[in-house]
């Protein structure tokens, strides 16, 4: 049975009539592009985007923030249930309202189901609030993506992507034979007027992520995973890059699958 929030949505309409409208104006190149420098700064001070192979997919938070300065507020439409006895699938309508014309200027849909890669622990309530976050995200990207584009980020909300399924596969290195002893290299002299050698600035470290980190905590509190294996990872969790967050993540996934399906080794 469908969930329709009519009711909340006129509501929220009317309280929106009394809001305050910021300046931007996506009409005006000039003002949007320097809406993309601001949205550029935004993302990165908060953090608010998220790796994959190599590329900058920005949280549905920043594309709230992009919205909110333009006037464009999300409105839930409705969430629709379209599960089955095998699936649990939410269907999410969200529209776009501008503040300053007071009409619809666009919409997004999306959906959610736990028969999606690394959804499969996820309770009923996780796939209805992700569907309409994604829904939330598909809106935005509808009207706003170039101005993303233009702050330097890929123009596709990070909630669409799989992190499991586009992780960069690694190639296990051969283990390398033992060196044979060689003499030490000569010193070579470096003539006086050559330029000093500048010592090249360390990479920042981008730590995991908020998301990354109550994903693992909620894939630590499976009962297959062992007291002494949550311990571990949850003392060191805060030394998590974003990379190994997003191999943690995998590698709990996996160990709980294989698990569930050779119970005898949840005993070892």
């Amino acid at each position: 049975m469908p969930t329709v929030m009519n009711e909340a949505t006129k509501t929220t309409k009317e309280a929106t009539k009394k809001a305050k409208v910021e300046s931007y104006d996506i009409s005006r190149s000039d003002e949007t592009l320097d809406l993309a420098k601001d949205l550029a700064k935004f993302i990165k001070d908060n953090k608010l985007s998220t790796t994959v192979q190599g590329k900058e997919f920005v949280n549905v938070e920043g594309w709230q923030y992009a919205g909110s300065r333009l006037g464009i507020v999300p409105i839930v439409e409705h969430v629709i249930n379209v599960s089955n006895d095998q699936e649990i699938k939410y269907q999410a309508k969200v529209q776009l309202w501008d503040l300053r014309s007071q009409h619809t200027v666009g919409a997004g849909f999306a959906v959610c189901s736990n028969k999606e890669s690394g959804k499969k622990f996820y309770q009923e309530f996780a796939i209805m609030s992700m569907a309409q976050t994604r829904a939330v995200g598909k809106a935005y990207r509808n009207i706003l993506a170039w101005i993303i584009r233009a702050a330097g980020y890929e123009p596709t909300p990070a909630e669409e992507m799989d992190y499991n399924t586009n992780m960069p596969s690694v190639a296990t290195a051969p283990v390398a034979a033992p060196a044979p002893a060689v003499a030490l290299p000569t010193m070579q002299v470096v003539p006086a007027d050559a330029p000093a050698t500048v010592a090249a600035e360390p990479t920042p470290v981008h730590y995991a992520t908020a998301s990354q980190k109550e994903e693992i905590i909620r894939l630590l509190n499976h009962p297959v995973i062992t007291r002494q294996e949550k311990t571990k990872m949850l003392l060191n969790i805060n030394r998590l890059d974003e990379e190994r967050a997003v191999q943690a993540i995998a590698k709990l996934r996996k160990a709980i699958d294989d698990r569930e399906n050779t119970p005898e080794k949840v005993a070892a």
